[in-house]
């Protein structure tokens, strides 16, 4: 027997070695992969989570996901969407690029355990350490999560950056911010999915900033009166 395992183990010999290089070379194709996108956390690290107190089982359910832009206009889309939707807030100081915010994202899910009718969703104020060409890289990886906790493509509604004042800190710059803009636009336009051009709007309205990255109560409501309406339109669909 023993002779019969080694004459069997030479006449494969060459096959064995293949998968052993194949099996190699993929462990340090995933690792190549895992080692280009680290995670870079920034000095403050939050998450803020927000459910309905008494959602009703009668009504569909939205979420925002974003940062702390998303979390200054919720109270509004709350308050215009109320008898319309249960809304939900799940906004992040992880970024794209993070390999955490996929995580986040599907851990939210699995803790509300319910389902998504809209999901109005936006990143990108945070990340500064991630160059352009990283976030350009990782944005499909957002979508991916998104869409596992999303019907279709219709139930999606992208939201743009905002602008930032000149003195804004951490690396924000308008220059950037319309980068990526430009980077998320390109890619979900060419998808079908919804964008909310808050960054337009907010153009307009640069006389309500409370500092200088996030706008004041005035300029809140008009952005979440906008979000709003898109999520209204994308319910309608």
């Amino acid at each position: 027997m023993r002779l019969r395992s080694l004459t069997h183990y030479a006449n494969h010999k060459p096959l064995y070695c293949s998968i052993a290089i194949a099996a190699l070379l993929a462990c340090t194709t995933l690792l190549g992969k895992a080692q280009k996108q680290p995670s870079i956390p920034e000095e403050i690290e939050w998450t803020w989570e927000v459910r309905p107190p008494h959602a009703d089982p009668a009504l569909p359910n939205v979420l925002l996901l974003g940062d702390s832009i998303t979390r200054n206009y919720f109270p509004e889309v709350t308050k215009d969407l109320k008898g319309a939707a249960n809304v939900y807030l799940m906004a992040v100081s992880t970024s794209v690029g993070d390999p955490r915010l996929p995580r986040q994202i599907e851990e939210f899910a699995a803790m509300e355990n319910v389902t998504f009718r809209v999901i109005h969703f936006n990143n990108g104020m945070h990340g500064w350490n991630y160059s352009e060409a990283q976030y350009k890289t990782a944005l499909p990886d957002l979508l991916h999560s998104v869409e596992q906790i999303a019907p279709s493509h219709h139930a999606l509604v992208w939201a743009t950056i905002t602008p930032v004042q000149i003195n804004a800190f951490n690396g924000a710059t308008n220059e950037r911010i319309n980068e990526r803009n430009q980077i998320a636009q390109a890619l979900f336009s060419s998808l079908g999915i919804t964008i909310d051009d808050q960054h337009s709007l907010m153009m307009k309205h640069l006389d309500t900033y409370e500092d200088t990255v996030h706008f004041g109560p005035s300029g809140a409501a008009l952005m979440g009166d906008q979000a709003a309406e898109t999520i209204r339109a994308a319910l309608r669909r």
